[in-house]
């Protein structure tokens, strides 16, 4: 059984090690911009190793709708031919879950001269929109939509002046957004990042050949991108999702006698805060065959069973690790001593409200936790007192929140049961058959 399409409730549990190599499945954030900057561009984009979950199936879906010809090919190949721009939709955009795609969407769409309406699921309906439409709208972009900017939302467009905007929060999400509309925008848009966050979006753009330039400077980084640009077709090979990765490592390093490897991982810097915060406590991880793939760095990662000990996550690390905070909490649940995250406020407003559901998640399963506004404090059960596990876990949801307490079912005394779990399709399909392929005790509850 896999966990695609899967509503009945699951259960982990000890068994044996966990061994073997295994590959993620393709990077969330890059498969949501291929497809975009796909239809923008003129001309046909080849892409290769797509994320097949039902996040990117929404935007692939999206930009369909926007004119683009979007097509599967099989294996994880699609073919975007995009017409250089996006025409108005016929119906409504309905996002799903997808949080990155409709942000990236709105600002990439926000450039043409169209009437747009999006909305999503009950998750994605109930999260704040107001950190992109604020900066789309200084540039000319107009609004309407429910109280608290949630959606639904119509977005009419066209007719942008470009602007400087210092980001007040680092988001990959509201620079990529900005950045796109700056495309179609009257001069030069510039955003300004007081740290810096995920730069797939710049690095995308420079494959598609436009012209952007970015700055480290004291204050941050400064990305200034000429309005009035066109973009045109190529290929691209998307790497493995290190989100996804952090998974299988990190139940290898909690699982006595594992050893498992995975296999073609993005090795970005600004998306491997996870693993240097486990190589601080201790985990015994190798990085091996390191290349190049379209611009971005790529590796194999092989985990072994670890001590782990307690540290002190910086708060200015999150932004390089914010999706993997819930797997790392799992990580510290196994830990000897204190695990400390904080400036994870985000996590508030994700899927769910993931601080707290991990904190009430890990409390029911014996540990000490205490909750902050914007932080986790856990007390690890130590590497030879495995917790006791046993919980019904409530998951909202939330696929990560499901994942992450499915792994620590795997090594905790007692098995751990999770609802809702169909929703892990939406960023890691097959999770559940690669995790069995490992040696993972993973069943119907």
């Amino acid at each position: 059984m896999s966990s695609s399409g899967q509503t009945a409730a699951l259960s982990a549990r000890r068994r044996g090690p966990l061994r073997g190599r295994v590959r993620p499945p393709g990077d969330k954030s890059v498969s949501h911009r291929a497809l975009i900057f796909g239809a923008l561009a003129y001309g046909d984009t080849e892409v290769e190793g797509l994320l097949e979950g039902e996040d990117v199936l929404r935007t692939a879906a999206a930009m369909r709708a926007f004119g683009a010809r979007v097509e599967a090919l099989g294996g994880g190949r699609w073919r975007v031919r995009g017409r250089g721009g996006l025409s108005e939709p016929a119906d409504v955009i309905d996002c799903g879950n997808a949080g990155t795609g409709v942000r990236l969407i709105l600002g990439a769409a926000s450039g043409f001269d169209l009437a747009a309406t999006f909305t999503g699921d009950e998750s994605l309906r109930s999260r704040p929109m107001n950190r992109v439409m604020k900066p789309l709208a200084e540039m000319g972009a107009r609004f309407l939509h429910r109280s608290g900017g949630r959606l639904p939302l119509t977005m009419r467009g066209g007719d942008l002046q470009a602007l400087e905007y210092r980001l007040p929060e680092p988001s990959a999400q509201v620079k990529s957004a900005v950045l796109l509309a700056g495309l179609n925008a009257r001069g030069d848009t510039v955003v300004i990042e007081p740290e810096p966050t995920r730069d797939h979006t710049e690095r995308m753009l420079l494959g598609f050949g436009a012209r952007v330039e970015v700055e480290d400077l004291p204050d941050g980084r400064r990305i200034t991108l000429a309005g009035g640009q066109s973009l045109t077709g190529t290929r691209i090979r998307v790497p493995g999702d290190p989100s996804s990765a952090a998974f299988p490592l990190v139940a290898a390093l909690i699982t006595p006698g594992s050893e498992v490897t995975v296999e073609g991982v993005l090795l970005n810097p600004l998306r491997t805060g996870l693993l240097t915060t486990l190589q601080e406590m201790g985990a015994d991880l190798t990085i091996s065959g390191v290349r190049d793939e379209g611009g971005e760095p790529v590796g194999d990662v092989t985990a072994r069973h670890s001590a782990l000990r307690g540290v002190d996550v910086p708060a200015g690390r999150a932004p390089s690790m914010i999706d993997e905070y819930p797997i790392l909490a799992v990580a510290a649940a196994f830990a000897e001593g204190v695990t400390r995250m904080r400036g994870i406020g985000e996590m508030r407003v994700k899927e769910s409200d993931r601080i707290a559901l991990m904190a009430a998640g890990l409390s029911a399963c014996g540990l000490a936790v205490e909750e902050e506004p914007e932080g986790l404090i856990i007390t690890g059960a130590g590497a030879n007192r495995p917790p006791v596990g046993g919980a019904d876990v409530v998951t909202r949801g939330d696929h990560r929140i499901a994942m992450s307490h499915l792994v620590l079912g795997m090594a905790a005394d007692s098995q751990v049961r999770v609802d809702e779990p169909g929703m892990i399709a939406t960023s890691f399909p097959g999770f559940v058959d690669l995790m069995r392929g490992l040696g993972a005790d993973i069943s119907a509850a």
